[in-house]
């Protein structure tokens, strides 16, 4: 049986919240999934050791300007590129008429998806729960899970001479807008904290944009001697440090869910999004702002995390 599945949402964070579902579909059909995602997924990093995954086909469109797969071209374009997998089955994680129709264009015959036309107030992880209950008597309640290859984590473990004798600490010190990053002076209080408690190497994860290497660069003025930056790794180098820490520390950015993802217990800074997405995971414990009872889009709480918390949820975790 050929299956595919749209999961047309931006960024890495949504694709790992969607793995489970999409395992699930396989599992239920004893067939592996091809899938449909935009490039800004990161989804070729993440699932290639997934064995429920067969292939990627990328989503090119965009919100900035027009992609190969935007407008009425774009539509038969990707029409003409579905159509020659020969797919018996699609499942659209999403409310999207145009998607609905590109599939049946294509000639597959069963299309499951959410509710046409009502994505507003949708719950990202309800609307999956409900879609794969409804059509396939499937009750996805599994943590998100990413593999590792095991002799990438022994080579990594040796290069960074990461060991039982020192905690191994990965602080997720990015994210995708400024009101998501929370100061550099947080992490250095943090730091300080844990140096004087416990034997510690930290490794900051990142990405490049000038705001993020600016909180970098601070951390590492004051804990250079303690810290590993990762900036200039791709997803996939990553993703063997991380399984091999014993916690991360986050920001509410990819890495809090590849983390969690990998397993590891997280501690996800919760400045200026819904809670949700910090505690939809097992693995997952969120930090909001002090004083804030409920965090959401424009709480903009990022001043208002407190390291004392941080350190108090670590040690539990630690203990």
């Amino acid at each position: 049986m050929k299956i595919l599945a749209i999961q047309n949402r931006m960024g890495i964070g949504d694709m790992v919240i969607f793995l489970p579902y999409i395992e699930a579909v396989a599992k239920k059909f004893n067939s592996q999934i091809t899938l449909l995602v935009k490039e800004n997924s990161k989804a070729d990093q993440l699932i290639k050791n997934n064995e429920f995954i067969r292939e990627i086909i990328l989503l090119k469109r965009s919100n900035i300007k027009k992609d190969y797969h935007d407008g009425a071209i774009g539509f038969f374009r990707l029409v003409k590129e579905i159509k020659k997998y020969n797919f018996d089955k699609v499942i659209i994680f999403n409310s999207s008429l145009r998607f609905n129709l590109i599939c049946k264009f294509a000639g597959i015959k069963k299309v499951y998806q959410y509710p046409l036309l009502k994505k507003k107030n949708q719950n990202i992880i309800m609307a999956a729960k409900d879609l794969l209950k409804k059509n396939f008597d499937l009750n996805v309640n599994n943590d998100p899970t990413i593999q590792v290859n095991e002799k990438e984590i022994e080579n990594v473990k040796k290069k960074f001479k990461m060991n039982n004798h020192s905690k191994n600490i990965l602080l997720g010190i990015g994210g995708s807008g400024p009101t998501k990053r929370i100061p550099a002076k947080k992490f250095i209080e943090l730091i300080s904290l844990c140096i004087k408690n416990y034997n510690c190497k930290f490794f900051l994860a990142t990405g490049n944009k000038p705001g993020e290497m600016e909180i970098m660069r601070e951390i590492l003025d004051t804990h250079k001697d303690k810290c590993i930056p990762l900036n200039e790794m791709s997803i996939s180098e990553t993703l063997p440090i991380i399984k091999s820490c014993d916690l991360s520390i986050c920001n509410d950015s990819s890495f809090s869910h590849l983390s969690a993802g990998l397993g590891k217990s997280t501690i996800v800074l919760m400045a200026d999004t819904p809670l949700l997405y910090g505690s939809y995971s097992s693995k997952m414990h969120p930090i909001i702002p002090d004083g804030i009872d409920e965090v959401s889009h424009g709480t903009n709480g990022k001043e208002l995390i407190n390291p004392n918390k941080i350190f108090e949820k670590l040690t539990k975790i630690l203990s």
